[in-house]
């Protein structure tokens, strides 16, 4: 099972290193890493060149954002499977991939996904959030649950079928598009049962309640979209989910 990974990123010569490092040092051996970069200006190029062919395709051009970049990534994979990996985040051990694909083959699913973990910005060692995804049931969007975006994994041919993220979606078009591939049609789903991402804490969904709103309001149209009916709670229940993300604790590496 061939397996394409994807990094999307602009100026971020900051953190990339530790993406793209946690990528390469992975022990499975049929990874395709797909680099696509917004043309950035602040010496990020120059470390992408540096892997040489440990980058199997790379491009540096201008795109219209975060999920457009991913499309473009998407567009190039000749994997089996595809998985996202933004340029502050990270794998959090080495055999992330190879445990992700001894999944698939055991299971037959069309998608994995697994748990994640927000670390402060500049010291990683400061865990913010453990985002433990927990199994799937049929219905679970409508009570607010969702996996982690970066733990998402997925067949290519779940894109080739239902299409790629929606630009016009804005900061929920990796919600839209989960929403579509699980709830609407029913993609096979395994859940890896262990912390697969470690993220650096950013996003601006949650950071305000302006922000929260908005999100809200996508959410909503996301549903509106698919033809789809929430709940009338399930919008406030899915940030609400979120609290407990802060007080749990992730369990130790298990390698096995």
């Amino acid at each position: 099972m061939k397996v394409s990974i994807i990094t999307v990123v602009y100026n971020g010569a900051e953190h990339i290193r530790d993406c793209m490092d946690s990528v390469v040092r992975q022990t499975y051996p049929d990874i395709e890493y797909i680099v696509v970069d917004g043309k950035s200006t602040d010496g990020t190029v120059d470390i992408i060149q540096s892997y040489g062919t440990k980058v199997a395709r790379f491009v540096s051009e201008p795109d219209k954002g975060l999920y457009d970049a991913m499309n473009k990534g998407i567009g190039m994979a000749t994997g089996d499977v595809i998985g996202l990996l933004n340029a502050d985040d990270f794998y959090r051990h080495s055999r992330v991939i190879e445990h992700m694909v001894a999944l698939f083959e055991r299971t037959g699913s069309d998608a994995v996904y697994g748990d994640m973990l927000y670390v402060d910005r500049y010291d990683t060692n400061k865990l913010k959030r453990y985002w433990r995804s927990g199994w799937y049931s049929n219905n679970a969007f409508k009570w607010g649950w969702m996996p982690g975006h970066l733990s998402f994994f997925a067949k290519r041919s779940l894109y080739e079928r239902f299409g790629l993220f929606r630009l016009d979606m804005k900061s929920a078009a990796d919600y839209e598009l989960m929403l579509r591939f699980i709830h609407k049609n029913k993609a096979k789903l395994a859940y890896m049962d262990e912390v697969t991402i470690v993220m650096r804490a950013g996003g601006i969904s949650n950071s305000s309640l302006k922000n929260r709103l908005r999100a809200n309001r996508e959410d909503q149209l996301a549903w509106e979209l698919n033809g789809l009916k929430p709940y009338f709670f399930t919008l406030w229940l899915k940030p609400l989910r979120k609290i407990k993300q802060y007080v749990s604790k992730p369990p130790e590496i298990d390698l096995q």
